[in-house]
């Protein structure tokens, strides 16, 4: 039996010209803005021919290099470097389909001419929109004229003339010139802040380093693998370590590009953002401000890293973002989300639990709660022999202890927003409530599966339970939560999960060739080695774990989560390994509960206006064609605001509440939790524990 450890890394999204940076030779003058043409190092033919044999050799997709997989990295190149399909014209892409057969066997000899020379022509077609758009912003628009922009180009066509793309380009800065408005600044200010974008648009593109084209590139060749095989340049691989192996001072968020725009890749457990519960994975930000008078600078457009040092800080100083919601989609206008930046420390990633007193039809219960925002797992200090090594399963073994001197009559493990960690911490864990057996199955690319395995016989809580999942829960939780289901152990509550089911390493490629030189280094590859299956042999990749009470949802699968990405490793099933369920969950208790879920949908008033907002959410998110006109879209914002609760008093709410007890066993104050979710799932738990006292 062989256990696994899971390699977290950060994935960066590769979309749009503010991704590529550039080196100081090997350039060539245009004629055009003084932008400068870039060509491939001659190192990168040693690069590619290495990273081609680690693919062929090593992922768990056997895939060949021929004339289908070249077809698909030139459509993701082409989706990299243009993703709204608004720089390039159609006589551009015309050009291009010569190479689309040719790619493979140029990857092969590590011949880069294709890809620099379709950057090259990318950068002549920036340097003439931003032409245009100097013209377009000393005009200034007419917000009264009735006209829409879509903002979805992804199943439309480029642009046949410049005269077609000119208008796109003009209703595009119109919109955005339009929600500023919309966010309180008057239109020549608008104008000035779009003005400052693109001027540093200018000033980025004669930054460009043949290292970053190249970049780009390879990650259009890895990701037609899948998602989560990436290449990283020497620069983004050392600034990766630096992050990962410091202690920072931030919010505790990872950032990536998508377009213009920076965009929230990862909450970091236990951090500032984590604890505000106001920024979520997909998030962009378009505006940084400094204290709390600070300018909101405008920040889209803009280098990662440029944003990133605006973002970073001293501990205990305050940075305010402009932030468009992922949920409110195209129409989304920036809202202003305050934060106190911290050190983040370990202490403040570790699980925590607390009680809550269930008032439920005149009857109390006492639950305890234990958050898991992460499988954590001191792998330095385990592999020295040291005893007490930083474990989740450790922590979480002491919390229910405490929690069991507090008179607990049910329990339940939030894993919302738990992206995953160590494999043998969720196999340990799910272990603190089986007797023992096997937990998950990895099967690698041979084909071989390796059964990851619970072997202690003890069982430390056996009491009725549940499990709290979001579309964010990843990877390690959906092994956990899998296992939880497979067993019949506890009841699974909340949102379908993510729907990582695989498994990565990465790859420092100068250890491959032994390169020691500054100038010849190389960069890395994360690559996917294997994949996850339940106990049961399904997989959890694509479709994640389904809850056996699903509660509303903001997303549609298809749209985020590991579905909605390109190239995905498809859902399959393999055999399944022996293994004694415990029946503490049956039909009958999920048909009860289903009953109880239902009528509270039909009867709660949180729970209505929570679906009503969703529902509204969703169809605003669905609708990418906008209206230019002012007065439409101060109508439609109108419309979509928060309207006040109604027939929620909270005076009047006795039964069927729930309230807090902060600090179990020590501290006797009450409070109210502002958590659709959790209070639906905790009155749910209240009616598993009365199904099995009978």
């Amino acid at each position: 039996m062989i256990m696994y450890k899971l390699v977290v890394i950060l994935v960066l999204i590769m979309s749009s010209f503010t991704l590529f940076p550039f080196r100081g030779n090997g350039l060539e003058s245009t004629g055009i803005d003084s932008v400068k043409h870039l060509f491939p190092e001659k190192k990168y033919v040693k690069e590619t021919k290495i990273i081609t044999e680690l693919l062929e050799r090593y992922h768990y997709r056997k895939l060949s290099l021929n004339d289908s997989l070249s077809s698909v990295i030139l459509d993701n190149y082409l989706a990299s470097l243009d993703y709204n399909k608004s720089f390039f014209l159609a006589e551009d892409i015309m050009s291009f389909e010569s190479y689309r057969y040719k790619l493979d066997d140029a990857i092969k000899v590590g011949d880069l001419k294709i890809p620099f020379e379709i950057y090259n022509k990318f950068q002549d077609r920036f340097v003439e929109r931003m032409d245009f758009i100097d013209s377009i912003l000393t005009v200034g628009f007419d917000f009264t004229k009735d006209e829409y922009y879509e903002t979805d180009r992804d199943e439309l066509n480029w642009a046949d003339a410049i005269e077609q793309q000119n208008d796109i380009w003009r209703k595009s800065l119109k919109s955005q010139a339009l929600s500023l408005t919309l966010a309180a600044k008057i239109p020549e200010e608008s104008r000035e802040v779009l003005n400052k974008r693109y001027k540093r648009y200018r000033t980025i593109i004669r930054q460009y380093k043949p290292s970053d084209v190249y970049q780009i590139f390879m990650n259009a060749y890895t990701e037609a693998y899948d998602p989560h095989t990436n290449y990283f340049n020497p620069m983004t691989a050392e600034n990766f370590d630096i992050e990962m192996s410091r202690s920072l001072e931030g919010i505790g968020a990872r950032l990536g590009k998508e377009g213009d725009y920076t965009i929230v890749v990862d909450i970091v457990p236990g951090g500032p953002a984590y604890r505000s519960n106001q920024l979520h994975k997909d998030d962009r930000i378009s505006g940084v401000a400094q204290g709390d008078d600070g300018e909101m600078v405008d920040v889209v457009g803009w280098r990662n890293d440029d944003v990133v040092k605006l973002i970073r800080g001293k501990k205990g100083s305050v940075v305010r973002l402009h932030v468009l919601k992922a949920e409110d989609g195209a129409q989304a206008i920036p809202i202003v989300v305050r934060l106190e930046r911290d050190k983040i420390n370990l202490e403040d990633q570790l699980a925590s639990s607390k009680l809550y007193i269930i008032n439920k039809d005149g009857k109390l219960y006492r639950m305890g709660v234990i958050t898991i925002p992460d499988f954590y797992k001191n792998f330095s200090d385990a592999r020295k022999g040291k005893k007490n090594f930083t474990s989740v399963t450790r922590d979480v073994k002491e919390l229910i202890a405490t929690l069991k001197i507090d008179k607990m009559d049910g329990l339940l493990i939030d894993l919302r927003r738990n992206g995953g960690g160590a494999l043998d911490e969720a196999i340990e864990l799910t272990g603190l409530f089986i007797r023992k057996g096997p937990v998950v199955q990895v099967r690698d690319g041979s084909n071989k599966i390796n059964i990851g395995e619970d072997e202690d016989s003890g069982l430390y809580y056996d009491g009725p339970l549940s499990v709290l999942i979001n579309r964010s829960s990843a990877s390690a939780s959906e092994i956990f939560t899998g296992a939880i289901q497979d067993y019949k152990r506890g009841v699974v509550i909340g949102e379908q999960s993510f729907g990582k089911g695989t498994v990565q390493n990465l790859i420092d490629l100068n250890r491959v060739i032994r390169i020691s030189d500054e100038e010849n280094k190389l960069g890395n590859l994360k690559i996917t080695l294997a994949k996850y299956y339940r106990i049961t042999g399904s997989s959890t990749q694509n479709v994640g774990v389904t809850p056996d009470i699903a509660l509303p949802s903001a997303f549609d699968p298809e749209l985020y989560g590991e579905s909605s990405m390109p190239a995905s490793l498809p859902w399959d099933k393999i055999q399944p390994t022996d293994f004694s369920p415990v029946n503490y969950v049956t039909e009958k208790l999920l048909d009860e509960l289903s009953k109880e879920y239902i009528e509270d949908l039909n009867s709660n008033p949180e729970l209505k206006k929570l679906v009503e907002d969703l529902e509204e959410k969703r169809k605003t998110r669905e609708n990418t064609s906008i209206s230019l006109n002012e007065a439409t879209r101060r109508e439609e914002l109108a419309e979509t605001d928060d309207e006040p609760d109604a027939g929620i008093n909270p005076e009047v709410l006795i039964e069927n509440t729930v309230i807090q007890i902060e600090n179990a066993a020590t501290e006797d104050t009450v409070i109210k939790i502002d958590d659709t979710y959790l209070k639906e799932s905790l009155m749910l738990l209240a009616t598993i524990v009365d199904f099995h006292i009978g």
